[in-house]
């Protein structure tokens, strides 16, 4: 859908690189070119292995995640929990730029429980930068680390888009990129009249087409044409069928597709054909093509 957006991965721990299955981890497909690593640790020397693997494995970013609010993580010394670390996160992100040519970023909240003013926030900037780190992406949200799920964490904790601005206004020569709640293209824009860039989770996966189709003319300056749906779907085909070849489940595949026809008449009928068959033992390319036929070749006005 987009060639110019960077696409990250979901976060990886460091210990999951370093003793587990790192193929599983590391693997892409070169269409996700521009893709960033996002990594979870606290442990400066672990992170620098993690940012050279990133780089031998030919990823176009390394960032540090330091926004996570699960327990899990919590309890290792990893994600927003180290929001109350600044100088060690700064010390894990100078090796980590020892350790590679690639760009080295970070994702972090605005706070943690009560260290969640401003103030806190501008000292955790200013410390961090010391790292040499220029790339700062800041979900407008603080997370509460006791009492709030990682699902309540994207939810419940108001919004501040104008820290974030704050931030960029005292930092001009860092770049600053927005992220949390963001649902359009047209909210994009007008973020971007405060800072760099803008960063899109949830509405991009649940409902992409009008943000990803979109985004490289009308953010990037891309003259070619918006691809419609089922194009998007039909040149997602040969994919798929490289990777069911692999030994992947159709559905296991299937299933990050499933918002692409949000809206749409038939799209429904979609998801559900592959909700209740692409899980069957013999499902594939001609299940994927079973569910298309729901959803018409003609662009449909959206039913929202």
């Amino acid at each position: 859908m987009s060639r110019n957006t960077l696409l990250y991965t979901e976060m990886v721990t460091t210990g999951a690189l370093i003793h587990g299955d790192r193929e599983r981890f590391l693997r892409y497909d070169n269409s996700e070119h521009p893709v960033a690593l996002q990594l979870g640790g606290s442990n400066p020397q672990d992170l620098a292995a993690c940012a050279r693997m990133a780089e031998d494995w030919g990823y176009d970013e390394v960032n540090l995640n330091v926004g996570c609010p699960s327990d899990r993580v919590q309890n290792n010394m990893i994600g927003a929990c180290l929001m109350a670390h600044p100088k060690r996160v700064a010390e894990c992100l100078h090796e980590m730029q020892a350790a590679t040519s690639l760009p080295v970023t970070i994702k972090h909240r605005l706070g943690i429980d009560d260290l969640d003013s401003f103030e806190h926030l501008h000292r955790f900037v200013e410390t961090v930068k010391e790292s040499g780190c220029t790339s700062f992406t800041i979900h407008a949200r603080k997370a509460i680390l006791d009492g709030l799920s990682p699902k309540e964490n994207r939810e419940i904790p108001p919004l501040i888009y104008d820290h974030v601005y704050r931030i960029k206004q005292l930092f001009p020569e860092l770049e600053i990129i927005i992220n949390g709640g963001i649902k359009s293209l047209d909210e994009a824009k007008a973020h971007l009249q405060h800072v760099d860039g803008v960063m899109i989770g949830r509405e991009a996966y649940q409902n992409p087409y009008p943000i990803l189709a979109h985004a490289d003319g009308e953010i990037f300056g891309d003259d070619d044409p918006v691809t419609d749906r089922l194009e998007i779907a039909e040149r997602f085909i040969p994919y798929l069928e490289k990777r069911i070849k692999e030994g992947a489940p159709l559905y296991a595949v299937v299933k990050h597709l499933l918002g692409l026809f949000h809206g749409q008449r038939g799209g429904r009928q979609f998801r559900r054909h592959l909700s209740e068959n692409g899980h069957q033992r013999e499902a594939g390319i001609a299940t994927f093509r079973d569910a298309l036929r729901f959803v018409s070749q003609t662009a449909n006005p959206d039913e929202d």
